[in-house]
Order: C-alpha cells, then structure tokens, then sequence
C-alpha cells in the first residue's frame, strides 16, 4: 500500500490553504474596496471564473502559463532552475487557483455586512486601510471567512482535474489523493481505492460537521 498520495494531499492542502487564505482576503478587501461598479464586476468576474470553469479548462490555462515554454514557466525556469510543471508546486497553484474563489467570495460577503459607520468612525481616528482590515474587516467577518477557509481546504483537497494538467499523475511526487484513487480503480486495485476515498470522506465529514457548527454559533450570536 502506497501512503504517499496522502501525505502528499496533507502538504499540498496545508500549504494551499494558507495561500488562499492570504490571497482571498486581500482581493476580497480590494474588491469591496473598489467604487467603479463596473470595474468592481468585472474583477469579481475574472476572480471567480475558476469555480464556474471545468477544472481541465483551468488546468489548461495554468499549463499554458506555467509550461517550460510558456510565460511564467520558462520565466522561472531561466531565472532559477527550477520548472514548475509536473512538480509538486504545481499542485499546489493548481489547488490554489480552483479553491481561491470560494475563500474569496466568503471574505467579500463577510467584508459587505460590516457596516460603513464602523469603518468611517476608525478612519476618523487614525486608523489606516490596513489596520481597518485586521481590526475591523476581519474581525466583524470572521464566521464567513471561517467558512470559507473551510471550503476551500476541501476543495483543495479534492482537486483533480487541474491537478492532473498541470503536474501530472506522478507516484511520490505529484500523485494526490484524489489521482491515487482514479490509478488504483485504472489498474483494478479496488481494496487501495478505497482506503484513499475513506480518508477523502473522513476529511470532507470533518469540515461539513466543523462548517455547522460555526454557522450555528453564528446564528445563535445574531439571535
């Protein structure tokens, strides 16, 4: 039996998570930050597209990007030696991408039922965009942030399709759980499958039971 896939998906989920984390914030507060509403949706657009793209469609785009002969890729590849396609990296900016959009739209919706007069009100007294967003935004959205840095720890963590483009299906090295479970059902080992699927259902249990239970403390503070 195999045990890197699962290791593998721990690493690639923890470290994309945060990334998201990070990132979701930050272009969700840009976003609601932004008074052109037409700049404002067309942004919102681009930044959610991943969630509503087949994720082959994404791992199209992040390949024709992150390639040896591509963009970014044969960037990265000149300046440091090292070649993101088919790499664990890879796994990680292909987690990153199709996750991203759920911490996102999470943060923003969160950001938008804070009310103006709080933001105003520490503006008056000195407070700058940044410390409005760590003592103010953040704080007051927290339950939607949370769950939205749920959702995307799963969705992470169950990414195949763009995964599969852009690193590859590599045993011990780019082989998540998700890939293990379509190579093991490929080659007939149905026993191997299934211990990849009880840990991906034990994972998703875990943040559904974990998501419920903030959304009821959630509701119980607002009551």
């Amino acid at each position: 039996m195999d045990y890197s896939p699962i290791w593998i998906s721990l690493k690639t989920t923890l470290c994309a998570t945060v990334i998201t984390f990070i990132l979701g914030i930050l272009a969700a507060w840009a976003v609601v930050r932004i008074r052109n509403r037409r700049l404002k949706v067309l942004l919102d657009g681009l930044l959610t597209i991943p969630l509503v793209l087949p994720p082959t469609t994404a791992g199209f785009f992040l390949l024709y990007l992150f390639g040896v002969n591509r963009p970014i890729g044969s960037f990265v590849l000149e300046v440091s030696g090292f070649k993101i396609a088919f790499s664990w990296a890879a796994t990680v900016i292909a987690a990153v991408v199709i996750a991203f959009p759920l911490m996102y739209r999470s943060a923003r919706s969160g950001f938008e039922t804070v009310e103006q007069n709080m933001v105003d009100e520490a503006k008056m007294l000195g407070l700058g965009n940044l410390g409005i967003l760590v003592h103010i935004l953040v704080p007051c959205a927290w339950p939607s942030i949370l769950s939205g840095l749920i959702l995307s720890l799963t969705r992470g963590m169950g990414e195949y399709g763009a995964t599969a483009m852009l690193a590859g299906n590599i045993a011990g090295k780019t082989r998540t759980l998700p890939l293990a479970v379509y190579s093991e059902v490929a080659a007939g080992h149905m026993d191997r499958a299934w211990v990849y699927v009880a840990v991906i259902l034990c994972v998703a249990l875990w943040a559904v039971c974990l998501l419920n239970v903030f959304t009821e403390k959630e509701r119980r503070i607002r009551l």
